[in-house]
């Protein structure tokens, strides 16, 4: 009975944490609280997020203050048509007084990396990051070498249509946990971050909360929520609806389910349950789905967007009948 009490007191503190982290970042991110949790959410899903904005948001220094706060090893690439896949994996270099050839690791090698512009840069390198999204580990020059625990990519990507931008190939979209976007911060916060200007750096305001090791701790406790059938087959429903969807040219893949099992624990476990709700499942779907379907021509003649077809999905869908835990 101790032993399960601990258990249940550590849970707790952890939550705690985590909620903690959150309400560091939003020091830093002002009127964005739940883009911000929903970011720590896909974090302790063990996710990677992709945002979709234009310049100037705070995409960045989001990445950077959560960085700070869960204590990561971060590092940024800024993506050009000139940045090569061993800029990310690594590379020998011939080194003189040592008669031999030393391994270079590339920036991939860190716990949180920050893919600027990744819409940018050749389909060779985005290749390339996407081995090391999914994998975990990177190929270079024949030999396999993993990168360190936890691995997370925040990826900025430009609206289609900036100069120089080319829509990512469907195969690595696909790779992001969730798709989301930061928008313009409201009246009193772009007013409170006009008054701070020439005050300290705002990734400075976020104070240390957890470190690699308590965060991989967490990523584990959430695949113990608990998930009744009920809840599982309504993310099924869900999911399988957006293939018959008459505004849909291709639905999500079975990758999105596993994404949205993942993501709904993550939530009912960062709002302090070990059990998981049909509201954390409406909560996660938009942004796990939103990047995984693409729309017919019927669609995009009547102007028809993916958040509406989101949302007449949801709407149509049955939502189970359950109480608080039901088993």
């Amino acid at each position: 009975m101790d032993l399960i009490q601990t258990e249940v007191e550590r849970l707790t503190s952890d939550q705690e944490k985590a909620q903690e982290a959150v309400a560091q970042v939003c020091r830093v991110i002002l009127g964005k609280e739940k883009e911000i949790s929903e970011v720590m959410t896909a974090i302790l899903a063990n996710g990677h997020i992709l945002l979709e904005d234009i310049p100037g948001v705070g995409k960045t220094t989001l990445a950077v203050a959560f960085s700070r706060v869960l204590g990561l090893e971060y590092r940024r690439i800024q993506f050009t048509p000139d940045v090569m896949p061993s800029d990310l994996t690594g590379f020998s270099v011939y080194r003189r007084e040592e008669e031999r050839f030393v391994y270079q690791p590339g920036c991939v090698f860190c716990n949180l990396l920050l893919a600027d512009e990744i819409n940018r840069t050749s389909p060779r390198t985005q290749s390339a990051l996407l081995e090391v999204m999914e994998e975990r580990r990177v190929t270079a020059e024949g030999v396999t070498r993993e990168v360190p625990r936890p691995f997370l990519v925040i990826a900025t990507e430009n609206p289609a249509g900036s100069m120089g931008t080319q829509l990512l190939p469907e195969a690595q979209v696909d790779r992001f946990m969730i798709t989301m976007t930061l928008g313009y911060p409201d009246w009193e916060s772009e007013l409170a971050l006009a008054k701070g200007v020439g005050e300290e750096e705002r990734t400075l305001l976020a104070l240390p909360v957890l470190d690699r090791e308590t965060l991989l701790s967490m990523q584990s406790a959430v695949h113990s929520v608990y998930i009744s059938d009920a809840v599982y087959e309504y993310i099924l429903k869900l999911v399988i609806s957006t293939r018959s969807h008459p505004y849909v040219e291709r639905g999500a893949s079975p990758r999105a389910t596993i994404a949205m099992v993942r993501m709904v624990k993550a939530s009912a476990w960062l709002e302090g349950r070990d059990y998981a709700t049909p509201a954390d499942v409406e909560r996660q779907f938009p942004y796990v789905i939103m990047h995984r379907i693409v729309v017919n021509r019927p669609a995009m003649m009547e102007n028809m967007k993916k958040e509406q077809i989101i949302q007449d999905i949801m709407k149509n869908t049955d939502r189970p009948p359950m109480g608080e835990r039901s088993r």
